[in-house]
């Protein structure tokens, strides 16, 4: 599979910035970047323009970074929050540690699909298919563990993954099987 077929739309992150935050200071400060509204959510909305994530934080130092569309700008997300933190005299680890939690992409089999005749391909053990309710078929992989959102139209959204290799192999996968049962050239 071509590298570049597979889109990342959004990588989900956590952090521990440290033991506890103090979200009304950071309020304070900086106001134009951040959202807080603790009567309606606990967490605070940091937003980054460059690259275009927003870093919910928590009371407990806790955070977790949205928005990112590479791991590489998910390390330059939160490295520039802990400067912008750091500079509001707010104390946080400078090297905290980054746990991939979620990847989404998309990737176009670019061709249609029938998903009633997918779906009893697939076996229905692993597949969620009411397109009264949803017009996606839901499939589920054990390894790597994904659930992947095929569409009529060949699209394909894939979720649950911790690297960007766990969504290609799944969709290898995904597409081995469906040409196997004769629903895909």
């Amino acid at each position: 599979m071509e590298k570049d077929e597979v889109k990342v739309e959004n990588i989900v992150a956590s952090v521990n910035l440290a033991d506890k935050l103090d979200l009304d200071k950071i309020n304070r400060e900086a106001p134009e970047n951040v959202e807080y509204e603790p009567e309606q959510f606990p967490g605070l909305v940091f937003r980054i323009s460059d690259p275009k994530t927003a870093t919910l934080l928590f009371r407990s130092g806790k955070a977790n970074c949205t928005g990112a569309k590479s791991v590489e700008d998910v390390h330059i997300a939160v490295k520039k929050l802990i400067e912008k933190l750091n500079a509001m005299g707010v104390k946080v680890n400078e090297n905290p540690k980054i746990t991939i939690q979620n990847i989404v992409a998309t990737y176009d089999l670019k061709t249609e699909l029938n998903l009633n005749e997918v779906a009893s391909h697939l076996g229905y053990e692993n597949v969620e298919y009411e397109p009264e309710q949803f017009p996606g078929l839901v499939y589920r992989l054990d390894s790597p563990r994904l659930v992947v959102l095929l569409f009529g139209s060949g699209k394909i959204v894939c979720t649950g993954a911790k690297d960007v290799e766990g969504i290609r192999k799944g969709i290898d996968i995904i597409k081995e099987r469906l040409r196997k049962a004769g629903v895909l050239g």
